[in-house]
């Protein structure tokens, strides 16, 4: 899955949304580039609920 994330801003902030992700499935493959704001998840999770942790976590995703 490929994901906007707008308020992803700097390395702590993608930090944060690999945690809330592996706290979902921890054996996600994540990789978060803060300075396009792109999120790329491999996950066996459901869209809705990779959406709703980082809604959770105070990170409001999009898919791409």
């Amino acid at each position: 899955m490929r994901l906007h994330v707008e308020d992803m801003a700097c390395g702590g902030c993608a930090r944060s949304v690999k945690a809330a992700i592996l706290g979902l499935d921890a054996q996600a493959r994540v990789e978060a580039d803060p300075a396009t704001r792109i999120l790329e998840v491999e996950t066996s999770a459901p869209l809705a609920d990779l959406r709703k942790v980082l809604a959770e976590a105070g990170f409001p995703a999009t898919a791409v």
